[in-house]
């Protein structure tokens, strides 16, 4: 016997034994930190070696205790790798096994250590392309469903796209009308301090009218839906994933397409673009009751200079940014919504990923819509 402490159940020791011409090193006692503090040192020194000697056999199987300082000092030990004759227990393995990983990944090269980045990045393009596939997959089948209901017109839900207005619209017009009407007073307040600078008060119309009606009225209609209505579909049918509702409907030869698709994508083109004028027209009167306060600009006289200040092509490009903004947000809703697994976890992350990439696309589509109609309106 080489190393031996008074307490065996706490120190950390090494027996050493010869059985049948083999020399087995067995390993005792709490080998973790609490253990090592005092004995580290001159434990590292024996271990290092019987370590130098290759037909010496390894028994740490009655180490009662096991943390990663114990494991680095065998590791250390033995070289940065096991010895050809070590008995250990499956916890044990497991320890050194996160080890091996460790060494495996510090000790590689520089040059091979990129590829897990450009991996990264491929994956990230990988899942943008089949994100994409998708999205044009259920927009494909929401043409076929048209089509379908244009022949059929018995065929049409009614009551579910009836409901899907009613809670993607009708319950939606308290946060669009209270967001609105700040929206209104903090622009109009805002263009009057320099509006009074150049004594150019009755031009508070035309900036009132060109910035809500035709870019802050729908795209904030578009992300108050997107992060209210759109998360609200996602999860609603990622529900019907966790409880297999879903998989109900196809044994009973329903098309989900038909029944929870198309409602929700049809409702929410119409109702957002409605949303846009009620948006538009509540954060008007805020701009007005601002504009009169501050520039005493009357409110006869603000809205009957609106539509000479304003061209109409600017009310039709906002109500038509609301109807594609009212479709995407869909789409992207039910995409995000059959992506979900029947767990809650990816219910949460399918969710926030839809109300993510709702919000972008449609900051996306509304630059589009500006380069397009640069020159119209204006």
């Amino acid at each position: 016997m080489i190393e031996q402490s008074p307490d065996r159940a706490l120190q950390p020791s090494i027996e050493e034994r010869t059985a049948s011409g083999r020399n087995i090193l067995t390993l005792k006692g709490s080998w973790n930190l609490r253990g090592l503090a005092a004995e580290g040192p001159r434990l590292l020194d024996a271990l290092q070696g019987h370590a130098r000697d290759a037909a010496n056999e390894w028994d740490i199987r009655d180490v009662t205790a096991l943390d990663s300082a114990g494991a680095f000092l065998l590791w250390r030990a033995w070289g940065g790798q096991l010895p050809g004759k070590l008995h250990l227990r499956p916890e044990q393995e497991s320890t050194f096994a996160r080890l091996q990983n460790w060494s495996a990944i510090s000790s590689e090269p520089i040059s091979r250590r990129v590829e897990p980045v450009r991996e990264h990045i491929r994956r990230i393009f990988a899942g943008a392309a089949e994100h994409f596939l998708e999205l044009v997959s259920i927009f494909g089948q929401f043409i076929l469903d048209v089509g379908h209901l244009m022949r059929h017109p018995r065929d049409v839900p009614w009551r579910e796209i009836s409901a899907a207005i009613h809670e993607t619209g009708g319950r939606a017009l308290g946060i669009t009308a209270l967001v609105g009407f700040l929206i209104g007073i903090v622009v109009s307040y805002l263009s009057s301090l320099q509006l009074q600078t150049f004594g150019a008060q009755i031009y508070i119309v035309n900036i009132l009218g060109l910035s809500i009606i035709r870019e802050l009225g729908p795209l904030l209609a578009a992300i108050l839906v997107a992060g209210r209505s759109g998360s609200a579909m996602t999860a609603r049918i990622g529900v019907m994933r966790v409880t297999q509702e879903l998989d109900a409907l196809e044994a009973l030869g329903i098309s989900r397409s038909l029944r929870l698709i198309l409602p929700k994508v049809v409702a929410l083109t119409i109702a957002l673009p409605l949303l846009v004028v009620w948006t538009d027209t509540v954060a008007l009167i805020g701009g007005a009751i601002a504009a009169h306060f501050e520039l005493r600009v009357g409110y006869y006289q603000f809205f009957m200079s609106l539509p000479d200040a304003v061209p109409v092509a600017n009310f039709a490009i906002g109500f038509g940014k609301g109807a594609v903004f009212g479709l995407f947000i869909a789409l992207l809703a039910c995409h995000f919504g059959l992506r979900i697994e029947p767990n809650t976890e990816s219910l949460g992350n399918e969710t926030t990923r839809s109300v993510v990439a709702s919000i972008t696309l449609v900051i996306l589509i509304d630059a589009v819509f500006a380069i397009l109609f640069r020159e119209v309106g204006l």
